[in-house]
């Protein structure tokens, strides 16, 4: 067995071969140090994607989408006639030859890609949004403790959004909303994925909403929400912008002002 069957190392793993092969890796792994290597790299992600990533269940769409794409790479390998001898047909006494070991490591190196790529999209994904949420309810929690809510005080988007439009490249849609029971009250600059970012203050009954706000990004779109600390986190696009909001208000009333501020006729 030459290394180029090493494509079959992680379906070794995951047990998804038959005996015959497994027997015949597992020899070749006792001698060859460059695929017993790809095996225990194999095996360590595997441990540490079981710790760290959270469990969730496959939606139905998704087993859909999983099922059709294996379906459509089974039709995709082209039926071959086989050669007439095998290096390795002691192995099956002639049973399987060569190309069946291409053949078939090829196709499970592809299924183990195209796997590790819908794993892969999840997850950083859930980890984009994790850290961005985060990263917001942890700088409305410094600015709160530290007094520094608000850096131009006012209530008038006329004054707001030139203040802040001055200090950076772009200009935030500023609405004031009092007469539907959120007072703008001011803003601040802040820094968010290392960025400054224009943050709007708004206050609701005794509630404070931070609302973060940028340009919209082309990267993976954000979820609509999330709570972290007991704090909700709300994103809407809208007007060429992100809208991202924290508060500890409930996120049934959240969820609408975001929508709000993001529409178009939001912007004055």
């Amino acid at each position: 067995m030459d290394c180029k069957v090493g494509i079959l190392v992680a379906a070794y793993a995951d047990r998804e071969l038959d005996s015959l092969r497994e027997h015949a890796i597992e020899k070749h792994l006792r001698g060859c140090a460059g695929c017993a290597s790809m095996h225990h790299d194999v095996l360590a992600l595997r441990a540490r994607l079981r710790a760290e990533v959270p469990y969730f269940p496959a939606s139905p769409a998704l087993r859909a989408r999983v099922r059709a794409t294996l379906g459509a790479m089974r039709e995709a390998v082209p039926s071959r006639s086989r050669p007439a001898t095998s290096r390795w047909g002691w192995l099956t006494g002639g049973a399987i030859d060569r190309w069946r070991w291409v053949t078939g490591g090829a196709l499970a190196g592809c299924t183990a890609t195209m796997l590790a790529w819908v794993l892969g999209t999840a997850v950083i994904d859930w980890r984009t949004n994790d850290d961005l949420a985060t990263a917001v309810v942890a700088s409305h929690v410094r600015a709160t403790l530290g007094n520094h809510l608000i850096e131009v005080a006012s209530s008038d988007q006329h004054t707001v959004k030139p203040w802040l439009s001055a200090r950076l490249d772009y200009s935030p849609p500023v609405q004031d909303l009092a007469n539907e029971g959120f007072a703008l009250t001011g803003g601040r600059l802040d820094t968010l994925e290392r960025r400054p970012i224009a943050t709007l203050v708004y206050r609701y009954r005794q509630h404070t909403i931070d609302v973060f706000v940028r340009p919209e990004s082309a990267d993976a779109p954000l979820l609509a929400l999330r709570t972290v600390r007991g704090f909700n986190v709300v994103h809407a696009s809208g007007s060429g912008m992100d809208w991202i909001a924290v508060s500890d208000v409930n996120a049934a009333v959240l969820s609408p002002f975001v929508q709000r501020l993001a529409r178009a006729d939001a912007t004055p």
